[in-house]
């Protein structure tokens, strides 16, 4: 476990279980939700001094009970304020009850809100702890305000989202900022709930670490302090073949781009050496664009198995242009003993028997990373990929336990699992990866870093983290082969 808050993650039923051993533990839970609703307040006064009103529209349990201390801080402060509740308040228990009795404020039902240009909304219905389908009032509630576009602010997580999984539970409110407490959900990150919370604040209400610690999972945001600590450093004995040899496959003449991506972004990641193993037929065209990476004939099994004799040889990226062929089958398997980053082509090639690559992975220390995107993921893992009950980051460790593989599944909303049960979410790529070679380039990033003898599951989410904060320093209108030339380590 790191110590940076920013990257904890706590589940809904986590975080209820922390709110619940904060009170027992001697806290007011109460002087807990005040805390939050005066958050929420003072949220909406900063990001919209004019609002023409507040529509707080507050839930029937502790959201709402956040709902209800923002919209008398709110009136409080001299803003405009109209309250609408879902159920009947009576019913309201604990802090909630006591959040509605000091609301001054009359309030109408839900279903009586008529939204009108000119309303900034509080969405205090629900958070972060929905799993099941909104209601009718509240899917027409959410109808309302995306008809007039008018700007959300939401409590914990934007009603109708799943803080679990990031789905959308029949409909879902699109916020402009929403305020979470102590922790981030994996709600707020993974897709598409990352593109429904807008901005997240992470307000501290007071809750002590030691008992958000003991709640906390084997999940995290990807960041330097997961892996900080063995990313390969320099001393002053240090050589070429110490910070290891990276192997990169090239496809035919053809389709050799993608594996020279491959291959520089793995000497830029620190690789000592990096060979571009080619086909005979590809020699020239590579030998043409290559310059510090150096070229291997490689045409079968057997050359490939003679270049294997080396032990120097230890980290490959196989994929990347290759093919689907059964040659790229024979190359992968022959590589079993080694490290090896089996994407794009290297990934389809297996889709009609994963199990023979399983197999072959399946002993020891774990040697072998997958980077799949959402198609490609599908192919190795039919099963996982259809299941709606699961979140990406479940289906991301279920395919990791089975394949005994790193699995970095990629998308705006990445997830890197490992099979001992570990898995990140990161959060720092732009837009702008979404280009022709972007994935050749992070192959190439983690084949670097493993060359150097990282290990597996860190140099991943390393790679990962450095993918994304080499395209955040090209910018907008990056090409691949600029984004090789932003790589730092």
């Amino acid at each position: 476990m790191n110590d940076n808050l920013g990257n904890w993650l706590l589940t809904p039923a986590a975080m209820g279980r922390a709110d619940l051993a904060a009170a027992g533990s001697g806290i007011d839970s109460y002087g807990l939700m005040e805390k939050a609703g005066q958050a929420v307040a003072a949220a909406a006064l900063r990001l919209f001094p004019g609002g023409l009103r507040f529509a707080v529209l507050c839930g029937p349990g502790n959201n709402g009970g956040d709902g209800y201390v923002a919209a008398r801080a709110l009136a409080e402060a001299g803003a405009p304020v109209a309250v609408f509740h879902l159920g009947d308040p009576a019913r309201l228990k604990g802090d909630a009850a006591t959040a509605h009795t000091a609301c001054w404020l009359s309030a109408e039902p839900l279903e009586r809100y008529q939204a009108r240009a000119g309303d900034v909304i509080i969405d205090a219905i629900f958070g972060a702890g929905l799993d099941r389908t909104v209601p009718a009032s509240v899917a027409d509630a959410i109808t309302a305000v995306d008809g007039l576009g008018l700007p959300v602010i939401a409590v914990d997580l934007p009603s109708g989202l799943d803080g679990r999984s990031g789905r959308v539970l029949g409909a879902a409110f699109r916020a402009v900022h929403t305020v979470t407490f102590m922790t981030r959900k994996p709600g707020h990150l993974l897709m598409p709930g990352r593109m429904l919370c807008g901005s997240v604040e992470v307000f501290d209400i007071g809750i002590p670490r030691r008992i958000l610690a003991a709640e906390l999972g084997t999940v995290a945001v990807n960041g330097p302090e997961v892996w900080r600590r063995v990313l390969p450093q320099g001393d002053g004995e240090m050589h070429k073949f110490r910070r290891g040899h990276l192997t990169v496959f090239s496809g035919p003449a053809h389709a050799t781009g993608a594996a020279r991506l491959s291959a520089m972004a793995g000497l830029k990641a620190g690789a000592g050496l990096v060979t571009v193993a080619s086909p005979s037929e590809a020699l020239a065209v590579n030998a043409a664009q290559l310059t510090a990476v150096m070229l291997k004939a490689i045409d079968s099994r057997g050359d490939l198995e003679a270049y294997l004799c080396d032990p120097r040889h230890g980290a490959f990226v196989l994929g990347p242009g290759f093919g689907v062929a059964k040659r790229a089958r024979d190359f992968a398997l022959a590589l079993r003993d080694r490290r090896l980053v089996l994407d794009a082509d290297g990934i389809t090639a297996f889709r009609d028997e994963p199990h023979s690559l399983f197999e072959a992975f399946a002993d020891g220390d774990v040697r072998l990373v997958l980077t799949p995107h959402e198609g490609e993921f599908g192919r190795l893992f039919p099963d996982l990929a259809t299941d709606d009950g699961a979140s990406k980051i479940d289906r991301a460790l279920a395919a990791s336990a089975r394949a005994h593989a790193v699995v970095v599944y990629k998308g705006s909303d990445t997830v890197i699992a490992g099979p001992d049960g570990r898995a990140l979410i990161n959060t720092n790529a732009p837009p702008s990866l979404a280009t022709a070679g972007s994935g050749d380039v992070l192959a190439g990033i983690i084949g670097g870093l493993l060359a150097q003898g990282m290990p597996t599951f860190e140099a991943a989410a390393a790679g990962v983290w450095l993918h994304g904060e080499a395209a955040t320093r090209a910018g907008a209108s990056l090409t691949a082969e600029e984004l090789i030339t932003h790589i730092e380590r």
